[in-house]
Order: structure tokens, then C-alpha cells, then sequence
């Protein structure tokens, strides 16, 4: 009964301390912060077409290349997560954020070597996003299939 008491104690002292979340804000900062990520990439393609003259198919590839090297380059000089902690979401749910994600892990884990530390880690938290987004993938392509949406 006295412990109960203190468990219940404890959460009201921890409620009313807790920082309060401003969902509304948050969505509003991740939709505008990722659009800005869509822009970007939409600007990186257009420069690529414009002035390289490549062909869109190709710019939209290096477009990703480049979005992952500026997240990576980011991740690793230190200042992708405090722009995360300031754009939310719209910063994690694009390319840039898988980037992040395996970069952080390989910095993490990079003293333990290129086998046990990097190889290893790499994939904490991307591995699953992949395993997830295959079998989505593949689960969706045979209802396609299926409905008769073909090859």
C-alpha cells in the first residue's frame, strides 16, 4: 500500500514537470522542414538538368547521392541531430534520415573496428526499415499482381 502510494506520488510529481508536447507545432515545423528537403532536391535536380544537362532519370539518382552525402557529411561533423532536434521529423523521414541513421551508427561503433564495430552496427537501426520495406514491397506487389495490375 505505501509503495503503491509512492508509485503514485512519483507519477504526478513526474506529469507535472514533464515538458508539455505541442503535437500541432511539431507536425507543422516537420511538414515545413521536410518540404524544405523536397525542395532542395527538386532545386538539386533542376541544376543538374539545367546547367549539367543530364537526362531527369539520372539527375533524381545523383539528387539522392548528394542528399545522402549532405546528411552523412552533416551526421558526422555533429550538427545533424541538433538540426533534428529543431526540425523534428521532416529532417528523419526523407533519404537524409536512413543516411543519419547508418552514419551514427558507424561513428558509434567505429573503435571497435571495421569488422566487429562498423560492419556489425551498421544496420541497427536501418536494418529494420529495410526488412520492413521489403516485405511491404513484395506484399503489395502480389496484391497488384493479384488485382491484375501485371509485371
Amino acid at each position: 500500500m505505501v509503495i503503491k502510494m509512492k508509485d503514485n506520488l512519483y507519477n504526478r510529481i513526474a506529469d507535472f514537470h514533464k515538458p508539455k508536447e505541442t503535437k500541432v507545432k511539431n507536425a507543422v515545423v516537420a511538414f515545413i522542414s521536410g518540404g524544405v528537403v523536397g525542395l532542395l532536391g527538386e532545386g538539386i535536380i533542376e541544376v543538374l538538368c539545367g546547367i549539367v544537362h543530364m537526362s531527369r532519370a539520372d539527375a533524381q539518382v545523383f539528387m539522392s547521392v548528394i542528399l545522402i552525402f549532405i546528411a552523412s557529411l552533416a551526421t558526422a561533423l555533429g550538427f545533424f541531430d541538433k538540426l533534428v532536434s529543431k526540425f523534428r521529423c521532416g529532417l528523419l523521414i526523407p533519404i537524409t534520415g536512413f543516411a543519419h541513421s547508418m552514419t551514427s551508427a558507424a561513428l558509434d561503433y567505429r573503435k571497435e573496428g571495421p569488422i566487429y564495430g562498423i560492419g556489425s552496427n551498421i544496420f541497427k537501426l536501418a536494418g529494420s526499415v529495410i526488412l520492413y520495406g521489403v516485405v511491404a514491397a513484395w506484399f503489395f506487389g502480389m496484391i497488384r499482381y493479384f488485382i491484375g495490375g501485371g509485371l
